[in-house]
């Protein structure tokens, strides 16, 4: 990867702290930005914390990983995926902060748009934070997210609303297309953690529409039993 590093830390409400390096060029998936920090204290924050504990999470576009370890310090089960270009420095920031980690965390490639049967059964959580920005990558990534996601799966998804340019037709384009097939509820703002926060940081709880979901209750219960099966095997 190209471009020296330098440290973001990230301070848990425990008084530990999170030590992300980052990478001075690369791309948009090389340093932690402020959606990221927002989710990650959100995701420490009371009923919420306690709920990731043994629970399967995966990051989606999780660049330097931020999110992910964070949860992984909550005692989830975690899979943080990106491009192959970024998987370096995911595995060297899991390498840094495993001291602080009480479930499990590794990085893996996921391409949005491709094949996900490697990461079935569907997670518990997918979390994803600052993903809204390619006008090109909105179908595969709404394609990963319905193939990936079972009907209890919950989506938590932060973005920082961008005024400039073509952002606000990308957002609006994402969300119109996201709730064809998902339902949207918005997390009050008092919610977010309290130094976090900002109005134009915004946090999502998506679930796959009911109608939808029956459909994929059969499909995500075989996924199960022919993942149990094969591991018996």
């Amino acid at each position: 990867m190209a471009g020296p590093g330098f440290v973001r830390t990230l301070e848990k409400r425990d008084g530990s702290a999170l030590r992300l390096e980052q990478r001075g060029a690369g791309g948009v998936g090389c340093v932690v930005w402020d959606a990221a920090l927002v989710l990650a204290k959100f995701l420490e924050r009371g009923a919420l914390g306690l709920a990731l504990r043994r629970r399967a999470v995966l990051e989606l576009g999780a660049g330097p990983g931020a999110v992910g370890i964070m949860a992984a310090t909550l005692g989830a089960d975690v899979t943080v995926t990106d491009l192959e270009e970024l998987q370096d420095l995911l595995n060297i920031n899991i390498e840094k902060n495993k001291h602080l980690v009480t479930g499990s965390v590794q990085a893996k490639v996921l391409k949005w748009g491709e094949d996900v049967k490697e990461f079935l059964p569907a997670p518990d959580y997918i979390l994803m934070a600052d993903c809204i920005y390619y006008e090109e990558s909105l179908e595969p990534l709404l394609k990963t997210l319905k193939d990936l996601s079972g009907p209890d799966t919950c989506i938590i998804c932060c973005y920082e609303q961008r005024t400039m340019g073509k952002n606000p037709e990308i957002e609006r384009k994402y969300f119109e297309l996201l709730q064809m097939d998902f339902e949207l509820e918005k997390v009050p703002l008092e919610k977010h953690d309290e130094e976090y926060r900002s109005e134009d940081i915004h946090i999502l709880n998506i679930r796959r529409k009911k109608m939808a979901g029956y459909f994929l209750l059969a499909y995500w219960r075989l996924s199960r039993i022919l993942k149990t099966v094969v591991y018996l095997a």
